[in-house]
């Protein structure tokens, strides 16, 4: 589940988490009164204006803009809202920008990197912070691994203040700056609990110059700029407005994905030809890799997991097959806790339901393989394009010279 930049914010406001002052607009016209709100007793009015899209890269598309008067950021908005937005991380088709962010901008004297997230080595949620904020995480932490500092939280009692207090003083916090941060850190350990997340981030977490003017101030404000939630979607029966967040998310997710994952599927749109039904996410990696080494590409990754039903797999050809790019797939099951024989039942009603006109390449292996090749063996006749494969060589072989 993803939720927006603003969404975010909203989270952090309701666990006392500070933010700087900011509106949601979704019309151009409304930009000059969320530039006046969004800057409202500022010295000097400065603010920042963001496209609310499920997409990295933004500010490198020209997605944030920061603007000084309320006519920039109504120029910012027409932009926004009248383009795509074009990044790495969304393909050449891009993403229609349908909300925006005006927020107060904020004078940085230092960014920090905070998160709290699930260490499945130690089987315990850690806390995690660097000096290094407002950058990419992942590279921080492959270049200078010593700059992460990681603090475990207690299995029962959660982070406490101590644990919180060591690290303030580690990311080099002083004065009355600690106390801030180790409210943030509590709050935001409380919300990661609460809202039942596998992951909580704020990055940028950001400390303003001191404020000599403002004797509250005088020694900086800890204030979070951006922030990232990943929630379990297991838990998610328990959160209404969560569940609220999601169903209008839906409307800017890939229809397929969506459409998948209401079946209990994971499925991945790509940009090639093939597409690959298969069980687990290891396999569907392996396969994937297979086809692009016999030259093919693959179109999608769906998994069906361990317990689909043949509902389940029938509705996973339909989303395969919806694809018009697709001009072959590939079926490589292992039974393990999936039987092999459901696999073949769902490829016989998809060709009955919406009949297959291309390729279809099957390679079974594992739990009730012999009845599940028994199943296609007798349904031949109806579908002219099956091909069985031996093994994934095999299969992956015939399905790329199949679309060649």
């Amino acid at each position: 589940m993803k939720v927006h930049e603003y969404q975010a914010r909203e989270l952090l406001v309701s666990f006392g988490i500070p933010v700087p002052p900011s509106m949601v607009i979704e019309r151009i016209e409304d930009a000059r009164e969320a530039f006046a709100q969004s800057t409202l007793g500022m010295p000097k009015p400065l603010a920042v204006v963001k496209a609310q899209v499920h997409a990295g890269g933004r500010g490198k598309a020209g997605f944030v803009k920061l603007v000084k008067s309320a006519t920039e950021a109504e120029d910012a908005a027409r932009f926004m809202l009248t383009h795509r937005m074009v990044s790495p991380q969304t393909g050449p088709e891009g993403l229609e920008v349908k909300k925006l962010l005006v927020a107060s901008a904020v004078d940085i004297a230092h960014e920090f990197y905070l998160a709290i997230t699930t260490d499945r080595m130690s089987r315990r949620n850690v806390l995690i912070a660097s000096r290094e904020g407002g950058v990419e995480i992942e590279q921080v932490a492959h270049d200078r691994p010593e700059a992460i500092l990681k603090e475990p939280l207690h299995p029962t009692l959660g982070l406490q203040p101590f644990a919180a207090r060591k690290i303030a003083f580690q990311l080099g916090f002083k004065g009355k700056q600690v106390a801030q941060a180790v409210n943030v850190m509590m709050a935001l350990a409380k919300l990661f609990e609460a809202k039942d997340c596998s992951l909580a981030e704020i990055n940028p977490l950001v400390l303003t110059p001191p404020d000599d003017a403002n004797p509250p101030h005088a020694d900086g404000r800890v204030v979070a700029i951006d922030a990232k939630f990943n929630f379990d979607d297991n838990g998610l029966f328990r959160h209404p407005d969560l569940q609220r967040i999601a169903e209008a998310s839906e409307s800017e997710e890939d229809p397929s994905e969506v459409r998948a994952h209401k079946a209990g599927l994971s499925y991945i749109a790509l940009e090639g030809n093939i597409g690959c039904l298969v069980n687990g996410a290891g396999l569907a990696m392996a396969t994937m890799d297979i086809i692009q080494l016999h030259g093919g590409k693959p179109a999608n990754f769906l998994d069906v997991g361990g317990s689909a039903s043949e509902q389940a797999v029938t509705e996973a050809f339909k989303i395969i097959l919806s694809d018009h790019a697709v001009k072959g797939v590939l079926v490589n099951i292992f039974g393990g806790i999936m039987r092999c024989d459901v696999i073949a039942q769902g490829i016989v009603n998809a060709a009955k339901e919406v009949g297959f006109k291309v390729p279809l390449v099957v390679r079974l292996e594992g739990t009730n393989v012999e009845a599940g090749r028994k199943l296609l063996e007798s349904a031949k006749a109806n579908i002219p394009t099956l091909q069985p494969a031996t093994d994934l060589a095999d299969a992956a072989r015939k399905v790329c010279a199949a679309v060649a």
